[in-house]
């Protein structure tokens, strides 16, 4: 081989390494670029990621207070429906109070008289009569519409009901029941028109 040859030879082994090297860094660079690109794209998943996380909670949270806010007022509604019930109920039942006190006067009336004619010699039969069943149609009016008597001899006194005028000791009755009643008492529905007026025994 000449030397001629032989520097054509180096030449061209040269030029190969130098052609391989120069692929070999452009596919280092490539692959490179790919993997710069690859973590772009995974930084960006990553944020568009972190974008729904939070837009998921924040819509979460909307629905919670969505719903807690629907809760409440049913609760609401609910209350106000019970109140609205209790008051009618209470309307129905006391709206006859002030004219059951003042029927009240007019038992008290007639069981006075009652009370006059048991005591008098000579009574017309058909007036007492008469006065007696005036006063049992108002009774059985008033036991119609809720409104009971209440305060009877025997009793054991009771000061939610009655109320004592005088106490006396008596022997061979219980301490603290009612000895005569002045003056009957009166509930409408269980409430309490007026207290009766009672003489209890304290012995």
């Amino acid at each position: 081989m000449t030397k001629q040859e032989s520097a054509q030879e180096n030449q061209q082994a040269e030029a190969q390494a130098v052609d391989e090297h120069q692929q070999a860094d452009a596919e280092a660079a490539a692959d490179e670029s790919e993997a710069t690109q690859a973590e772009t794209l995974t930084q960006e998943a990553d944020e568009r990621l972190a974008e729904l996380e939070l837009a998921l909670a924040t819509a979460e949270q909307r629905a919670d207070e969505a719903n807690d806010r629907a809760v409440r007022a049913v609760a609401e509604m609910e209350n106000i429906r019970r109140r609205a019930a209790q008051e009618v109920d209470k309307a129905h039942k006391f709206a006859l109070e002030k004219f059951a006190n003042e029927l009240l006067t007019t038992v008290d009336n007639l069981e006075r008289a009652l009370q006059i004619a048991a005591d008098a010699e000579d009574v017309n039969a058909n007036f007492l009569e008469g006065i007696e069943l005036t006063y049992k149609g108002l009774q059985s009016t008033l036991n119609k519409f809720g409104v009971e008597a209440v305060g009877e001899e025997g009793e054991v006194f009771n000061p939610e009901l009655h109320q004592a005028m005088s106490m006396q000791a008596v022997e061979g009755k219980d301490s603290n029941t009612i000895l005569a009643v002045m003056q009957k008492g009166y509930t409408l529905s269980g409430r309490l028109l007026r207290p009766a007026m009672v003489m209890v025994v304290k012995n």
